[in-house]
């Protein structure tokens, strides 16, 4: 690298391939809670601790530091979690569990 600013760069379009993967898996993550009935389903503890333990593994395979990693897929988690909570408040009356209407 020749500079800051060509080491900035090359992070910014880093960047922009990161929102672009965040945007694909906020996609799924909202197709997954079609088939959620509840607060429950939408946490899903085990599948969260299933969910960072890959990526601690991927992380040390591509020598990402696993706490990196694992601080990371905390994080967005729980970001999709709270996401994913919003729009079952807003989707589903209280007392109605199920898929959504399509």
């Amino acid at each position: 690298m020749e500079s800051l600013a060509e080491v900035r760069a090359r992070i910014d379009g880093v960047d922009d391939e990161l929102v672009r993967l965040l945007a694909e898996r906020q996609r799924l993550v909202r197709a997954a809670a079609a088939f959620k009935a509840d607060e429950q389903a939408v946490r899903a503890p085990d599948r969260v601790e299933q969910v960072v333990a890959l990526a601690r593994r991927r992380a040390t395979a591509a020598g990402l530091a696993p706490e990196v990693a694992e601080a990371v897929w905390r994080s967005m988690i729980a970001a999709f979690i709270d996401l994913e909570l919003e729009e079952h408040a807003t989707e589903r009356p209280p007392g109605r569990a199920g898929r959504r209407p399509m």
